[in-house]
This record gives structure tokens, sequence and C-alpha cells, in this order.
């Protein structure tokens, strides 16, 4: 029997925040072209993805949020206790995948360039980390290799995943990009007139 290398890169979607400096619940804030601001990170993942997952709060309607079809729904009873919970239980969910990396993208990030996306899969591999750079400024996704999931699946508070990539700083490639996307979340109403 011939193995055949698994080489996917799973995009997980992290949208499980409270988002307490927008003010409301900006996943449905509505983008310039009328797109709420989930719909348009979800559908961005979707081009350059095998399989897209988000994660959710447990209470939260998929269909209210605009989640389109084709993105699988994962939840996170702790995400109120930090990013780092939301993470570990995101990859807790996703550790019996058959893929190499998990691309680690936030659900208020939906003007990531195809080109950035496309580069940083192809450098992804299982004892790799590989993120973008802009102006010497580390930013998202962050595809982390099948190696360092188990790592993630320990991960708590609000910190994320700040002191693995230091741990493992030999391990990290940092992919010069120019793209400002990369840094550019939406944490205020401002922020959306991009």
């Amino acid at each position: 029997m011939i193995s055949i290398p698994v080489t996917t890169v799973l995009a997980l979607v992290l949208a499980a925040g409270q988002g307490r400096r927008f003010g409301t619940d900006k996943r449905r804030a509505l983008l310039a072209d009328g797109t709420p601001l989930l719909t348009a990170t979800l559908r961005q993942a979707q081009r350059h993805f095998a399989q897209v997952f988000v994660l959710l709060r447990v209470g939260d309607d998929p269909q209210a949020l605009g989640v389109p079809p084709g993105v699988e729904v994962l939840r996170c009873a702790d995400a109120d206790l930090g990013m780092g919970h939301s993470l570990a239980a995101g990859v807790r969910a996703l550790h019996e995948q058959p893929a190499i990396a998990i691309a680690v993208l936030l659900g208020d990030m939906p003007w990531l360039s195809a080109c950035t996306l496309e580069r940083l899969i192809e450098q992804a591999a299982a004892q790799r980390i590989v993120f973008p750079c802009y102006q010497s400024q580390r930013g998202h996704p962050v595809l982390f290799g099948r190696q360092f999931w188990p790592q993630l699946q320990q991960l708590k508070g609000d910190a994320g995943a700040k002191a693995l990539l230091a741990q493992y700083s030999q391990a990290c490639i940092g992919l010069a990009v120019d793209d400002p996307s990369v840094l550019c979340d939406v944490d205020t109403p401002a922020a959306l007139q991009r």
C-alpha cells in the first residue's frame, strides 16, 4: 500500500471573542460593500484553504452571523477566558484532521490579500510556524505545523500563542509581505472605513 503525503493546510477562523472595544457584535458589522465582517473573512478563507472552520461561542447562531455554506462550525464553551482558550479548543477539535498545518485567522481581518495567503500556504510544513511580516511587524494569520498542535491544545488566557512562538523561535519563518492588511483587524467602528 502506497502512503500519500498529507499536504492540506486547514483554516481555523477565531470568532468567539467578545469584541468589547467595538461596542456591538462586530462580526455582524457591515463593510463598505454591505458584506458582514465575519462573512467576508470566511469567504476569503474559503478561496484559499481546502477546509475552513470557524470557532464560535456556544450560544452563537451561525446563520445569523452569516457563516457561508461549506464552513464547519466549532464551539468554545470558555471563550470568555481569552484567545488562548479559544485557540486551544479549536485545535483540540481538529487534532485528528489529516493536515500538515493549521492556519489561525482572526475573524475580524477580511482584507488579507490572495497573494499573502498563497505564499503562506506554500511555506507551511509540519515542523514550521509561518507568519507574515509587514515592515518588520509580525501579523496574521499564523500557520502552525502539526508538530506544534499538542502545545496549542494546552494554551490558556488571553495571550494567544505568543509564548509558543517565543519558545520555538528556531521553527518560526517570518515571510516579508507587501500587505498592510496582515496588521489590520477591526477593533473599532472607525476601522471598518478602510
